[in-house]
């Protein structure tokens, strides 16, 4: 596509396109103090970062590709915090957001930040498809001046190349041309005492001017920035955290079962620990890790030290039990319905919890579905209860919608994998054996752990 159609399209998209600026160079020319920023992928981290863009007044530019997602955007049909949807409002009312779903309307930005999600294919492969067409097009349309951003959750040396490289490859180098850096997202969806501004952000730059770019563009953002050498740092960086996580939590799992067999609550062996102040980081068991970071990050970090024949045996254990979490519950639950008398073909589960943590209305990698699907293979009849979740499909293409009276369901047992803040619980008195994954409800009758 020629700048030239690059630009009407963005004049389609309802924006107003930036003519190209002739000089090929940052320094002589700041950037302005309020700068235009489209944000690519309106996802989970997209749209809190574009809510955080405008509150700090710039004119901001929502991409993504997805229609139906810009409609329930407009719509305020969104898994946003009460305060974030109340933010979106205010900027649907006003003049300085723009929707977009045409990927040239990067050229009426000066900043363009890439947040297009990074997932695993069912054999745990990662697929970085939408990334790669993301950059592409942010390439494709890029202009002189412009700071571009990536944020998603990646391969070390994905920056470099998919943004660098064929940047230079159109003539536009980074540092000299435009800046480019890396700040991958730290979002914690759900839980409303983690204010997001709060939560430092990693930045690394090509250069250190494109460095210096970013650090403006998101100061705003965020109240401390900390800098790393390189691009390669901050995307390691984000690698190394989210596998940490997968590792400890696995061990949390691990240690469950060892409390198990001694009879001992984990969780108040885990509260007692975090009574250090030092050493020692609370990781708590539970039915397995779901969502888009901790069972999917992990994956872009050790398929290529794999492919390279760099062993990363912790890590690879670590992940290998996280997968098989969710069987060991529908093991423990097949166990506990033939303790009671009842063949799989002829019982009926009620799983509390289909989205993959409190307070979330998102179900992807979500451990309730996963036991759901084992269940499901094992011949059981299942049904759940989420009031955020209305529907899903298992991996069998089952659909499963949510039982709106959960206590009007005959169950053999109930398997409770995550409470939402709303879910009411006094039904499972009258269910014959309730099994608890979260490991934190206190209730009167059978209550198993896994």
């Amino acid at each position: 596509m020629s700048e030239a159609q690059a630009l009407a399209l963005a004049a389609d998209a309802d924006v107003v396109p930036v003519a190209p600026a002739r000089e090929a160079t940052i320094a002589p020319v700041p950037p302005p103090s309020q700068p235009c920023v489209a944000v690519v992928g309106l996802g989970y981290v997209g749209l809190p970062t574009l809510l955080a863009l405008h509150g700090a007044g710039s004119e901001t530019i929502g991409i993504d590709v997805s229609e139906r997602r810009l409609q329930a955007i407009r719509a305020r049909a969104v898994d946003l915090p009460a305060g974030d949807v109340a933010r979106l409002g205010d900027a649907l009312g006003g003049e300085r957001l723009r929707l977009s779903s045409i990927p040239a309307a990067v050229a009426a930005a000066d900043a363009v930040i890439v947040c297009v999600p990074t997932p695993v294919d069912a054999q745990r492969r990662p697929d970085p498809r939408a990334l790669r067409a993301a950059c592409a097009s942010v390439v494709e349309h890029a202009r002189p001046g412009q700071a571009l951003v990536l944020t998603s959750t990646t391969f070390v040396g994905s920056t470099r190349e998919l943004l660098v490289a064929p940047l230079a490859a159109r003539g536009l180098a980074a540092g000299r041309d435009v800046a480019v850096a890396f700040a991958p997202e730290r979002i914690l969806p759900g839980d409303p005492s983690v204010d997001q501004h709060a939560v430092p952000r990693v930045l690394g730059g090509a250069t250190p001017d494109c460095a210096r770019r970013a650090r403006e563009l998101l100061a705003p953002t965020t109240a401390l920035i900390h800098e790393v050498s390189s691009l390669e740092a901050a995307e390691l960086t984000k690698l190394y955290e989210n596998t940490f996580r997968a590792v400890n939590l696995a061990f949390a799992n691990e240690m469950a079962g060892v409390c198990g067999h001694l009879g001992i609550d984990p969780v108040e062996i885990v509260d007692a620990a975090a009574t250090k102040p030092y050493g020692f980081l609370a990781h708590y068991p539970g039915p397995g890790v779901g969502g888009h970071c901790i069972p999917v990050d992990p994956y872009y970090l050790l398929a290529p030290l794999r492919a390279a024949g760099v062993a990363t045996p912790i890590a690879d254990h670590a992940m290998d039990a996280i997968v098989a979490r969710p069987a060991a519950v529908a093991a423990r639950a097949l166990a506990l319905l033939r303790l009671g008398g009842v063949a799989p073909a002829q019982a009926r589960v009620t799983i509390v919890g289909m989205a993959y943590k409190p307070g979330v209305a998102d179900a992807r990698e979500s451990p309730g579905l996963h036991v759901a699907e084992q269940l499901e293979r094992a011949g059981v009849a299942v049904a759940y209860h989420d009031p955020r979740v209305p529907s899903v499909r298992t991996a069998a293409g089952t659909e499963l919608r949510s039982l709106e009276h959960p206590e009007a369901a005959p169950a053999d047992l109930a398997i409770v994998t995550a409470v939402q803040p709303e879910t009411q619980l006094g039904w499972l008195a009258d269910v014959p054996a309730v099994l608890d994954a979260t490991y934190r409800l206190a209730l009167d009758g059978p209550l198993h752990r896994v």
